[in-house]
Parts: structure tokens; C-alpha cells; sequence
């Protein structure tokens, strides 16, 4: 049985930075198994995001076992985030 799916205390932030400047946002962080935790679409153009809280030390800010192998095993681009302005500039 899976745990339920933490969620960092900055994403509620960053989706709705996001979706300010015009993004759509799918929050994916239920789906577990190391899959980012936002699907954003702007422009035409796809981004996965994996949310880190950048007020957290930078050992409680890495990748879990399962977003390694995820990220690791992902032929695509996936972006960690720390804050709503960096997911913003990511952007452009």
C-alpha cells in the first residue's frame, strides 16, 4: 500500500504563480513512484517540475530514492524548483 504523497509546503505558491502568468498546471505529486509533481503548459510547450521547499536545508531539499530513478530513467526534460520565481523563469 502506498504512503500518501507529501507535498511541499511552496507548491500551493508555485501553482498559483504559475498560473497567474497564464500557465495551465496539472498537480501530478499524487501519482507517487517518483513522478514530478507538476505537469505545466505554456506557449505550446510542456515542463515537468519537481517542487523542492528552498527554505529547507539542502539535505531535506534532495530527490527521494524513487525521483532519482525517475528522473534518472525520464528521456525528457524535468526541472527541480525551489520557489515561485524560479518556476516562472523556467518559462521563458
Amino acid at each position: 500500500m502506498r504512503r500518501a504523497a507529501r507535498v511541499d509546503d511552496n507548491q500551493a505558491e508555485i501553482v498559483s504563480a504559475l498560473r497567474r502568468v497564464g500557465a495551465t498546471v496539472q498537480v501530478l505529486s499524487g501519482v507517487g513512484q517518483g513522478c514530478p509533481d507538476l505537469l505545466v503548459g505554456i506557449f505550446h510547450r510542456n515542463f515537468l517540475f519537481e517542487v523542492k521547499d528552498g527554505n529547507k536545508s539542502p539535505s531535506r531539499q534532495a530527490l527521494t530514492a524513487e525521483e532519482a530513478i525517475w528522473h534518472n530513467e525520464w528521456k525528457g526534460k524535468v526541472v527541480i524548483v525551489t520557489s515561485a520565481e524560479e518556476a516562472v523563469a523556467q518559462l521563458k
